[in-house]
């Protein structure tokens, strides 16, 4: 260790506590240079510079520098450019020994590591990637033929073995703060100079609320009760550690611990079957002739059409960057399978909106709900968006929230009926299939 200077590189990870990568680089480095980099090769996808989750990153950014300061290290060097390009300054610049980051499992963060760790190889630079979004990562948890799980259940026994199996452990990187850089770094750039800019962001807090999660498995259903965690964005970029809220969810409701479950075998899919990011899981579903009707579409993105409880979880998105698990699932198979359009239509309209998006859950769940994913259900799951509003929704406090106007001349009509539309998408399914059901 003496005299070895290593970076650390943030993405994913943005804590300072019970951090593996940054507590490798930490434990085995004279000094650390912590790093984040804005890519424009993310940044340039997003239409909107009011975007809550560059936000929300920023000033998660500002709050990390700031506790450096604060410590008397140099703070965090926070920089916005071609990644290869501003790593190959980097290394010329600081002199690295080695460099440090947690792995990331979607397709194009593969693909981008696999390029860094090469370019630093080329400049003398150990390149160390370490697991620390997930329990269990790429071949820790496969069948017993060493292939990958492709159906969930058996995927959970497997998981919960090994958790009983190999206890997790912390790795407390915050008591390594002082071997951070101390020399001053510059200061954190604008929003507004990478082009982006401030909004009405309301991040839920990243805590476990024990009280309102025992109720969870009970209430997590009923889009008007405050039952669920708000975790999702914390976990996203890891302002919070997995670890610590797998620990927490064990010991607190069954349900929940499962959803986290739930979590990690999207991520599992996403590494292991990559095409599935934007492609059918199960390929022969790519037949399914599509809707190709921008309108409908639009009154959908909006939340006009018709269902309420459609339209609440849909402007309840627009004006937050949120929706409810359960609204999430009806209003996905509303537009697969009552407009027919194609699901991924879908997933970018929320992977534009979603403050807590993550490609993994977000391209897992929309294939659920068109029954093109891994899941084992047959494609005849179609929800009835009166009968689940009247079941989650009862006394429709969460529907007039969102949709004030419900049973005035100025809600719409349904759409399009349900019988028709459930009929419709079973003998479209069918025909694009030969007849066969989904397995």
């Amino acid at each position: 260790m003496p005299g070895t200077r290593s970076a650390f590189w943030f993405r994913r990870d943005l804590r300072f506590e019970d951090n593996h990568g940054f507590y490798r680089a930490l434990a085995a480095s004279e000094e650390v240079l912590p790093v984040f980099i804005f890519d424009p090769v993310i940044l340039d996808r997003l239409d909107d510079p009011a975007d809550r989750r560059i936000d929300f990153i920023h000033r998660r950014l500002v709050e990390l520098d700031a506790r450096l300061r604060g410590a008397g290290r140099g703070g965090l060097l926070v920089l916005h450019g071609d990644v290869s390009r501003t790593w190959s300054e980097i290394f010329a610049r600081y002199g690295l020994d080695a460099l440090h980051c947690n792995r990331d499992y979607e397709p194009y963060a593969r693909e981008r590591d696999a390029g860094i760790a090469g370019l630093a190889a080329g400049a003398g630079v150990a390149f160390h990637a370490h697991k620390d979004q997930v329990r269990f990562e790429r071949d820790e948890v496969l069948k017993p033929d060493g292939n990958p799980y492709t159906v969930f259940t058996p995927y959970k026994k497997q998981w919960l073995a090994a958790h009983l199996r190999e206890p997790a452990r912390s790795y407390p990187s915050e008591t390594l703060l002082g071997r951070c850089r101390g020399a001053a770094l510059p200061p954190v750039p604008s929003l507004e100079s990478m082009g982006f800019a401030r909004t009405d962001l309301e991040a839920p807090p990243a805590t476990v609320d024990v009280r309102r999660l025992r109720g969870y498995g009970r209430l997590r259903d009923f889009p008007a009760e405050n039952a669920t965690s708000r975790l999702g964005v914390h976990l996203r970029f890891g302002t919070v550690s997995v670890r610590d809220v797998v620990s927490r969810a064990e010991e607190i409701d069954q349900v929940w611990f499962g959803e986290l479950i739930w979590r990690e075998f999207f991520m599992m899919i996403l590494h292991h079957f990559p095409h599935s990011a934007a492609a059918a899981f199960k390929r022969r579903y790519e037949n399914i002739p599509w809707r190709d009707d921008m309108g409908d579409f639009a009154v959908w993105r909006e939340g006009r059409t018709g269902y309420p409880l459609v339209d609440a979880g849909l402007r309840e998105l627009v004006a937050t960057g949120h929706m409810h698990n359960r609204v999430r699932m009806v209003a996905a198979s509303f537009l697969v399978k009552h407009l027919l359009l194609d699901w991924r239509w879908g997933e970018r309209w929320f992977a534009s909106k979603l403050l807590d998006y993550d490609l993994a859950a977000n391209a897992g769940n929309w294939q659920w709900a068109a029954g093109t994913g891994c899941d084992a259900a047959p494609y005849f799951r179609i929800f009835n968006p009166v009968t689940q509003a009247k079941r989650f929704d009862p006394d429709t406090a969460y529907i007039r929230r969102w949709v004030p106007e419900i049973g005035t001349p100025d809600y719409p009509e349904p759409m399009i009926d349900h019988a028709f539309a459930r009929e419709r998408a079973l003998r479209t399914y069918r025909a694009a299939l030969g007849g066969r059901d989904a397995t």
